[in-house]
């Protein structure tokens, strides 16, 4: 039997993480019991929330435990199977974590069609970032055409859907990433109006460049800064959707917003929300994201890190803001 290759969590960071905070071990291959399969992974999703969960503090969703296998979607090929849901052969999705191998309860799966996209996609564009861009905007947000709608990290796994379906809607669309190459990337490939770099050193000043009519929409994968300084362009009775606060996730102080009165000055309504609470919506969303894909109209771009040696470093490159697009990790 081949060897399962495991990332566990080998220490609890202060600030950012390290690859001193991982550990590669060893094990056997797991063996189905009823109602269970076994995954040969062969790519492996590497998500913003992962670093909450590395953390022992209250959250949506039970932390990491110490020598636990780190928690993450992979895509990968059913090898062994006890259940009538899936054969050997079969493509599916599912949480199996950092690692090569996992067997889980069949009804934790969702089969995956490795004809009709890359296997990876559906850990992007159609998978959770693409149903998390469309839930944030179409549920929450609601845009209407002719509004503006603003997305930070918009190069993203995240961001450059959402860029996307508030462009099919008729909206305007700006983006905020880092970096002239991705500015330019979220414009002349992804088809935003214009796309803020906020490492250029006037994030306020050319933000107000870019909205000459204020915001309506804004879909926040940041926090921080680009937050509260997008506050002060917000029009009345718009509307943000939180999904991200990546720039507070490693801090050891809390970011100090000067802006959060104009949430109550234009009356803005501002919600969190976790997709996993919304599972009603992926039938919907997935329609229509994979309508897109059928059509070409679906554009995506992703960092592909190899081996699962590898994940570490990309982990802490991604929070970094080192990835272009979805960061994923090749295991096959």
């Amino acid at each position: 039997m081949p060897v399962n290759r495991r990332i566990v969590l080998a220490s609890r960071p202060v600030g950012w993480p390290t690859e001193a905070n991982f550990r590669l071990v060893e094990a056997e291959v797991p063996q189905p019991q009823d109602g269970e399969v076994v995954v040969r992974s062969h790519f492996l999703s590497l998500d913003p929330y992962m670093r909450g969960r590395m953390d022992d503090v209250r959250s949506y969703a039970k932390p990491v435990e110490i020598g636990g296998v780190m928690e993450g979607e992979t895509v990968g090929e059913v090898i062994a199977s006890r259940s009538e849901r899936f054969a050997p052969g079969d493509f599916v999705r599912g949480r199996i974590g950092w690692q090569e191998y996992g067997c889980v309860p069949a009804a934790t799966l969702v089969r995956v069609d490795a004809q009709r996209a890359p296997l990876s996609l559906y850990l992007g564009a159609l998978g959770m970032p693409g149903v998390t861009a469309w839930v944030g905007l179409v549920d929450i947000c609601a845009p209407k055409a002719g509004e503006t709608v603003v997305v930070s990290a918009a190069s993203g796994a995240v961001g450059s859907v959402v860029g996307q379906l508030a462009k099919k809607r008729g909206c305007r669309t700006v983006g905020i990433a880092g970096g002239a190459a991705k500015c330019r990337y979220v414009v002349d490939e992804l088809g935003f109006d214009a796309c803020v770099d906020y490492k250029a050193g006037r994030l306020q000043e050319d933000l107000r460049a870019a909205l000459p009519a204020g915001c309506d929409v804004l879909f926040e994968n940041v926090g921080g800064e680009g937050l509260d300084a997008m506050l002060r362009l917000m029009n009345a009775h718009s509307r943000i959707a939180i999904c991200g606060l990546i720039s507070q996730y490693n801090a050891t102080e809390p970011y100090g917003y000067r802006n959060l009165r104009s949430v109550l000055v234009n009356r803005i309504r501002m919600q969190g929300f976790i997709v996993s609470d919304r599972m009603e919506l992926w039938k919907p969303a997935l329609a229509e994201l994979g309508e897109l894909h059928a059509q070409g109209r679906l554009k995506y771009r992703e960092s592909v890190a190899e081996g699962l040696a590898s994940a570490p470093r990309a982990f802490i490159g991604m929070l970094r803001g080192e990835n272009f697009g979805k960061q994923v990790v090749k295991l096959v």
